[in-house]
């Protein structure tokens, strides 16, 4: 605080003459503070220790009787010095020392060899291994003094630095407004100079529901790359609320989904944003479910933290909000997954008509595209060069074509033997299941006789004769007993 407000003044000096309204506000809000600072400035050292109970925050000069207490207590070693050099030569004894610990304090040591020789006025303390310890009258006044001294000096530094809290406190609400416009200034700085360094550019909010981005890129990635980032456009509004993201793993699929959201979230809190242009109507939330892991402590699978998420998304996800999907249901079996996925899809794109980027790697999710209004595909595409895969990062319109996941295996490293394996296998499914189509049309269901009436059960006529709102507890129960009697 001391250092900060020191330097107030020529921060206020340099912002003095912008035209911003906001940063002249920002220098009513700075206030005058140099009594603070100078009170500070005489009060605290400058390099103060971490916690205050041992002592050494004040100053010398700031306080006379702390000052003399310090005295007394520093100069006790000469003290010392100049007591041992004395009994040396009173007793005789050139080996005698003088010695401190925490549990007998000062004392005078002796070998015991030499012990014979300790004066009369010398009072036996303790004996060790290969010495005597004694004490002197003298010797406990002194203790007695410097001992009272330290701890007198270290309640005069607390009842210093309560002062100083008080002296704080009386001003309190200037600091306060005064950290305020610093933190907002630090804020605005760094929003200044990466917009500056990085090639940022500023976005247009707009009333008009939707999100336009050309060239868009994510601060992070593109800053950690060694490569040339990819640049991607997106739009979504009204007519396009929905994009499905095909493409292999590595095509960048999140990367596209995670710096649409790092865009809005950015343009939302004032900074220029990574990308040539961005048109961005109201958004009121962002919604994310990307990765996925256990929550052991609670007792949740993996699957379980998706679909919670995925819960939270369909519930509260409005027709403003961003909402980015990747790859969900995938932690259950296929099917269960699909089937989980599509319905996800379709009430987001028709019930929340949310902004949404959906990435998946069910394919069949890319043929809602042509049953409802609304949705979009898109892909990021590779290209298989020889034995290499190489990853193009560039989104393009319409579905992927394939997921490139055997490719993408040989990358990390898995054994050629299992990759071979893996594409034997792959190649038997995928003829299996063509035959399997082939020769297993689907079955329509029967229609029923035109004088045909279905069967209408006991269970059934009992269910419609009760009125659930009207039961109490103890009726419902007994009813459900009735039910299983009719049922068997």
């Amino acid at each position: 605080m001391r250092d900060g407000l020191l330097l107030a003044p020529k921060l206020r000096e340099s912002v003095a003459d912008c035209e911003s309204s906001l940063l002249r506000e920002i220098v009513g809000q700075l206030g005058e503070h140099a009594a603070t600072a100078d009170h500070l400035a005489r009060a605290i050292v400058e390099a103060p220790p971490v916690v205050q109970r041992d002592g050494g925050v004040f100053r010398v000069g700031f306080d006379a009787e702390l000052d003399e207490l310090r005295a007394l207590s520093t100069n006790a070693d000469q003290f010392l010095i100049d007591f041992e050099e004395r009994e040396k030569d009173t007793s005789g004894i050139p080996s005698l020392k003088v010695g401190y610990n925490r549990v007998h304090g000062y004392y005078i040591e002796i070998g015991k060899s030499q012990a014979g020789k300790a004066p009369v006025h010398y009072t036996r303390r303790q004996t060790i291994k290969g010495a005597e310890r004694y004490v002197t009258e003298e010797l406990k006044l002194f203790e007695d003094k410097v001992l009272s001294a330290r701890e007198r000096s270290l309640m005069r530094e607390r009842a210093l630095y309560d002062g100083v809290l008080d002296f704080l406190t009386e001003r309190l609400a200037a600091l306060k407004a005064a950290a305020d416009a610093i933190s907002t200034l630090d804020v605005l700085t760094t929003f200044s100079e990466r917009a500056e360094a990085l090639n940022w550019n500023r976005a247009e909010l707009t009333d008009t529901a939707g999100i336009r981005i050309a060239r868009g890129r994510h601060p992070v990635v593109e800053e950690v790359r060694d490569d040339p980032f990819e640049p991607n456009d997106l739009v979504l509004d009204d007519a396009r609320r929905m994009l499905i993201v095909t493409g292999p793993n590595m095509g960048g699929k999140s990367t596209y989904m995670r710096q649409a959201a790092l865009i809005v979230l950015l343009a939302h809190v004032g900074g220029y944003v990574p990308a040539d242009s961005a048109t961005i109507g109201p958004i009121d939330r962002i919604f994310t479910r990307i990765g996925a892991g256990d929550d052991l402590a609670r007792g949740q699978s993996t699957f379980m933290v998706e679909m919670s998420e995925t819960a939270n998304i369909l519930h509260n996800a409005t027709d403003s909000s961003l909402v980015l999907m990747d790859e969900v249901g995938r932690g259950t079996s296929t099917y269960d997954g699909l089937a989980l996925a599509r319905a996800s899809a379709v009430q987001l794109a028709t019930v929340n008509r949310a902004f949404t980027l959906f990435a998946t790697h069910y394919f069949e999710l890319t043929e809602l595209a042509a049953q409802f209004e609304g949705i979009a595909n898109v892909h990021l595409d590779a290209v298989e060069y020889g034995e290499q895969l190489v990853f193009m990062h560039a989104v393009k319109e319409g579905p992927a074509n394939r997921s490139f996941g055997l490719q993408v295996a040989a990358l990390a490293g898995v054994p050629k033997a299992v990759i071979s394996d893996a594409r034997s296998h792959l190649a038997m499914l995928e003829n299996g299941d063509a035959s399997h189509k082939r020769a297993a049309p689907a079955q329509a269901t029967p229609q029923l006789g035109l004088f045909d009436t279905p069967r209408v059960s006991k269970v059934e006529d009992a269910l419609r004769e009760i009125d659930p709102d009207a039961l109490t507890p103890r009726e419902a129960l007994d009813a459900l007993y009735r039910l299983k009697k009719l049922d068997s």
